[in-house]
């Protein structure tokens, strides 16, 4: 567990997108830490840049200036084996749209990742039953999506997420293809199982009421983070 420095930190970040001889500039200069067991909101307009920046931070994109590190390792300079374990080790994802393959269960969906990561079959079978059980679907677990409500997929993308036991949680609108009253019910489940397993979130919402629930707010607005407001909480 990382506790001294933060398990996200970005420094001056940058990142400019080129289209022939015009140049788009998104993030002029971010700098961002988030540690262990903080929920971090952000928000900002649409085309802010919200999910450029969650994939900078998740590694899936290389900002064109400044540093990033996650888990206390710079990822300057990493190749590309090297930023895939990062990621696959020490990031979980929670998209829009919970993006289950069809074909294969709940429990199914939510072992995928630990066996790519070469976990141990038993450890991994125990640690997904656990998660979908906090998660209120321990009832639901040889279901395939089809079979799911909406709420109920994305509860099993959120359990896919944590399956290896990541420290850092990246989500972009995860409740945002959710009727109101089914995204407050699996976000409050999202913060239970977060908050839970002490590991620093990054989340990405559109919605007010669910953005004052968490313990700090950041707004994205013409390429620069600004600190809305900070919160303390007991907890869940």
């Amino acid at each position: 567990m990382v506790s001294m420095s933060g398990v996200l930190e970005l420094e001056d970040v940058r990142h400019v997108y080129r289209q022939g001889k015009q140049s788009l500039e998104i993030l002029k200069g971010v700098d961002l830490r988030i540690m262990p067991g903080e929920i971090v909101a952000l928000i900002g307009p649409s085309g802010a840049g919200k999910s450029t920046l969650l994939h900078i931070c998740g590694l899936l994109e290389t900002p064109t200036s400044g540093s990033v590190a996650v888990s206390g390792v710079s990822c300057a300079g990493l190749p590309d084996a090297g930023r895939t374990a990062l990621r696959r080790d020490n990031i979980g994802f929670v998209y829009q749209y919970h993006n289950l393959l069809p074909e294969f269960s709940a429990l199914e969906n939510v072992l995928l990742p630990a066996y790519i990561a070469g976990t141990n079959p038993a450890d991994a079978k125990a640690r997904a039953m656990s998660l979908l059980e906090t998660l209120e679907l321990g009832h639901r677990i040889a279901h395939r999506p089809a079979e799911l409500s909406g709420g109920e997929q994305q509860r099993v993308a959120i359990a896919r997420a944590l399956i290896n036991r990541p420290q850092l949680l990246l989500a972009d609108e995860p409740t945002g293809n959710l009727d109101p009253n089914t995204a407050g019910v699996v976000f409050k489940q999202l913060l239970e199982v977060v908050r839970k397993t002490g590991l620093a979130a990054l989340i990405a919402t559109h919605n007010a009421e669910l953005a004052d629930r968490m313990d700090r707010k950041l707004s994205l607005r013409d390429g620069k983070l600004l600190q809305l407001a900070s919160f303390t909480h007991a907890g869940g």
